[in-house]
């Protein structure tokens, strides 16, 4: 039932099967039409469900010419600033919200925010306010590949405001993911040291409290 109506809120969920049982007289749905809405909610995040109706919602990348693709180059000068968006994730259905971070390559200045969607509607009026936060001029703008930032509107915007919009080129994409990982392992690594230690100072206090 999820599946044909595109994982649809879980009040909705319940309606149809109720109305499949009870309407039309389905057999297959007579245990669900009882099924309460929370009970719904319980069996989308048990790992036999999760398994079978994996979704994953992730930044588009888009193939156009809209941005030069390097790195920035600020040599010492503030203004040049850097992009991200995350998406919180969703909870019981609700769409999550996403959180932007915009930092400058040289001064470190950081301006976060925060907006219900990325479609333009919501995203452009957040980036002029973002931009106008900082404290110095801003003269550019550098973004990966993901078509919140990588369309026309924002193009045109940065263009009006004398912005140079600059992405990631793949190279950097490689170095980018290659040093998460290795921050992945450092943290894994140091994790298991400090667990080490805690495991080692319990004993020793252990041992203390059987000699006296």
């Amino acid at each position: 039932m999820d599946k044909a109506n595109e994982d649809v809120c879980g009040p909705a969920i319940a309606h149809l099967l109720q109305r499949a049982y009870r309407a039309y007289d389905d057999p297959r749905y007579e245990r669900l039409a009882t099924l309460s809405v929370s009970h719904l909610y319980n069996l989308r995040k048990s790992a036999g469900y999760q398994s079978q109706r994996k979704h994953f919602t992730s930044t588009r990348p888009v193939c156009n010419a809209i941005g030069v693709r390097k790195a920035p180059g600020p040599e010492g000068r503030a203004g040049f600033v850097r992009i991200d968006t995350v998406h919180q994730g969703d909870l019981d259905g609700v769409k999550g919200v996403y959180h932007i971070t915009c930092v400058d390559a040289v001064s470190q200045w950081q301006v976060e925010a925060c907006v219900q969607g990325i479609s333009e509607a919501h995203l452009l009026p957040v980036l002029a306010l973002i931009i106008d936060q900082f404290p110095f001029v801003v003269v550019g703008f550098h973004s990966d590949n993901g078509s919140e930032y990588i369309n026309h509107r924002v193009a045109k915007m940065l263009e009006k405001l004398h912005i140079e919009q600059t992405k990631s080129s793949l190279s950097e994409i490689l170095c980018v993911r290659h040093n998460m990982s290795k921050l992945k392992e450092r943290n894994m690594y140091a994790t298991q040291e400090e667990r080490g230690r805690c495991g080692d100072r319990g004993d020793a206090a252990a041992d203390t409290v059987g000699m006296a």
